[in-house]
């Protein structure tokens, strides 16, 4: 066919044409003439690109700090670019509730959490505070200023690249990993992907053409100045591709990897929630960890009925006959792992502890606080979908970002006025805490004094 087509040109209808690529989907390229070829993407080979020791291997920038040149990428569009910053203000709340369960969910990728251990820079509630107050800042940045040489959203993506290129070498050094374009695809799931996959649970809709692709492009901008190469960026050319890529990340990486967890991810974690604290009151760690399991699909945390029947259909499955007392491994609910998995014992769920919500063995181990703050939070994502809950939910997350930058007021009790404010264009303190093992943390805990449970309703 192609030999034909070569011999004389003439015009191909798009019928003709749609016949012609048909029979080839499965092809990375297809070849019409010589001179031209069609690109059909493919999440699959993306990720297997992302998961390939390459993409480890390849460091987030090959230059020294004082070499790195920052430039706009080739096809950077202002007004789209502008479009996307928009729509986050727009739905401020909801990209902000992304951003915590995603940040939890970074801590159980393995190599991210070496390099993050090896920093010193987050192991204690101070240092956590600190470091993460700052990236929430940065973020804020990007998103409040143009995108332009000397702004301040420019200066602030040039000190986080600069900072990537300084952790990196300082952890190859030690042999403690390195900050890898892998490494970097992954943070931007954790950072915009459960709401590019799961906008109805944040509360976030469309309300202009195009309002996702705008926000797509932002992203793979945000990616670009970061020094991420457009072959490992997690935002594709199209918000469809981004989202499969992100359902790809979600069911091989993030839900395995929270199924089984790297040691020391409960100490950081924790330390994180424990230190935000300190400018978001609703931070508690027992119920952000189980939302952060159910946002990522780890069996057994259910939340509503029909996640309940779900999982209990597939116990059914899995169980084919056998006794329901038979317990199945979680880890055979869920596809393989892309990443190395440290081996440990199976994680064991029970048909009839799923006959209820309320029965289901996660849930019955979190605190009366904690369920508070699910059922809390849960009441404030019904409320944000309305349009005066989003109106007054942005403003309270603007207030907290505002107060978290000038006004630290509780900080102020717990470190210090002085240490309370954050620059971002300082590195963050270091600490000399060691991370506690995951197991003092999943030892049976005293039962918690009535007073610490009822200050934590406030």
């Amino acid at each position: 066919m192609c030999a034909i087509l070569r011999r004389r040109p003439f015009y191909i209808s798009h019928s003709l044409l749609t016949l012609l690529i048909k029979p080839f989907r499965s092809t990375n390229f297809i070849f019409l003439s010589p001179l031209k070829k069609i690109s059909i993407f493919s999440a699959e080979q993306y990720l297997e690109g992302l998961m390939s020791e390459e993409a480890y291997e390849s460091p987030s920038d090959s230059v020294k700090p004082e070499e790195l040149e920052m430039k706009l990428p080739p096809r950077f569009d202002e007004t789209l670019y502008n479009k996307g910053r928009r729509f986050f203000w727009r739905f401020c709340f909801g990209f902000g509730s992304v951003m915590i369960p995603g940040l939890v969910a970074i801590f159980s990728v393995p190599t991210i959490l070496q390099v993050l251990v090896c920093s010193r820079r987050s192991s204690s509630k101070y240092t956590a505070f600190k470091r993460y107050i700052s990236t929430f800042l940065h973020v804020k940045s990007w998103l409040s200023h143009d995108l332009k040489p000397g702004s301040l959203s420019w200066q602030s993506l040039y000190a986080v690249r600069s900072r990537h290129i300084k952790n990196g070498r300082a952890t190859r050094l030690k042999k403690q990993g390195t900050v890898s374009q892998r490494d970097l695809a992954l943070t931007m799931f954790g950072t915009i992907g459960l709401g590019i996959l799961k906008p109805d649970r944040f509360g976030i809709r469309q309300e202009e053409p195009e309002d996702w692709e705008a926000f797509n492009h932002f992203w793979k901008v945000i990616g670009y100045m970061l020094g991420m190469e457009d072959r490992y960026n997690m935002c594709r050319k199209n918000v469809q591709e981004t989202r499969e890529v992100c359902r790809l990340i979600l069911e091989r990486v993030y839900t395995p990897c929270l199924e089984n967890v790297p040691e020391y991810f409960e100490h950081m974690a924790r330390v994180m929630m424990d230190g935000m604290w300190a400018v978001n009151g609703g931070m508690e760690a027992g119920s952000l960890m189980y939302v952060t399991k159910n946002l990522n699909d780890v069996p057994g945390y259910v939340l509503t009925e029909a996640e309940r029947i779900v999982l209990q259909t597939k116990l059914k499955e899995k169980l084919a006959g056998k006794h329901e007392d038979t317990g199945v491994d979680a880890s055979t609910l869920i596809e393989k792992s892309s990443l190395h998995e440290t081996a440990r014992e199976p994680r064991l769920l029970y048909l009839r502890n799923y006959d209820r919500l309320d029965t289901a063995p996660e849930y019955k181990k979190l605190s009366y606080a904690a369920k508070y703050k699910l059922t809390l939070s849960s009441m404030m994502t019904a409320f944000y979908k309305t349009s005066v809950g989003r109106i007054l939910l942005n403003w309270y997350y603007i207030t907290v970002l505002y107060l978290s930058e000038y006004f630290p007021y509780v900080a102020f009790f717990l470190y210090g006025i002085k240490n309370s404010y954050v620059k971002i264009f300082k590195d963050s303190p270091l600490g000399d805490i060691q991370p506690k093992t995951n197991m003092e943390y999943n030892a049976p805990q005293p039962p918690e004094p009535w007073y610490r449970a009822i200050l934590a309703f406030w």
